[in-house]
């Protein structure tokens, strides 16, 4: 499973009104409506799964789910 589809996952899981179908690269949590909770739960689940820490800090100003992919592989 690649990180995109890990993150794919935990939102789907998080956020369960969101339609799998558009959770695709170059979106935004906000384009698909989540709040900064469901961006903090999403990231944290998706850590969990990959069984790495990285500081909540540093995902605070992210929104973009490339963006979020990004950050989590430089920590593998």
């Amino acid at each position: 499973m690649t990180v995109f589809e890990v993150v794919k996952a935990s939102l789907v899981e998080v956020v369960p009104d969101v339609d799998p179908a558009s959770v695709t690269a170059g979106r935004t949590l906000s384009d698909l409506g989540c709040t900064s909770i469901d961006r903090a739960e999403v990231v944290t689940l998706a850590m969990e799964r990959l069984g790495i820490v990285v500081p909540i800090s540093e995902f605070r100003d992210v929104n973009d789910l490339d963006r979020i992919v990004e950050l989590l592989r430089t920590h593998m």
